[in-house]
């Protein structure tokens, strides 16, 4: 089921690529990337119960994605840049590697028509 945080009996997600693994959490750091929101805010438009969106938060927070901070009677969660930079630097590894495969392709048609 979509809605479910973690299966019983599976190892704790400890990094960012666990984390980002799911959709609803991917949903979240997507909606937190237009700005701060509460639980509600992010909650309404998920096909998952707000509790269910508080644990996702709570995995998103443990390994870094986002803060959160008390405004009012509410938490409000920041999505975090850092973590994020490291899958970047990851990303552009590959594209990097896919680039050189890509020329040497073109170089090897190129003289072989």
């Amino acid at each position: 089921m979509v809605g479910t945080v973690a299966s019983a009996g599976a190892p704790p997600i400890t990094d960012v690529y666990g984390a980002l693994a799911h959709p609803i959490r991917r949903e979240i750091v997507a909606e937190l990337a237009t700005g701060d929101k509460g639980v509600h805010e992010l909650a309404g438009p998920l096909p998952v119960s707000r509790p269910a969106v508080s644990q996702h938060l709570a995995v998103l927070r443990s390994v870094g994605l986002v803060t959160d901070a008390r405004v009012g009677r509410e938490n409000r969660y920041r999505l975090c840049r850092e973590p994020l930079d490291d899958i970047r630097n990851w990303l552009g590894q590959l594209d990097e590697f896919w680039a050189r495969r890509l020329t040497r392709l073109r170089e090897h048609l190129d003289a072989n028509p």
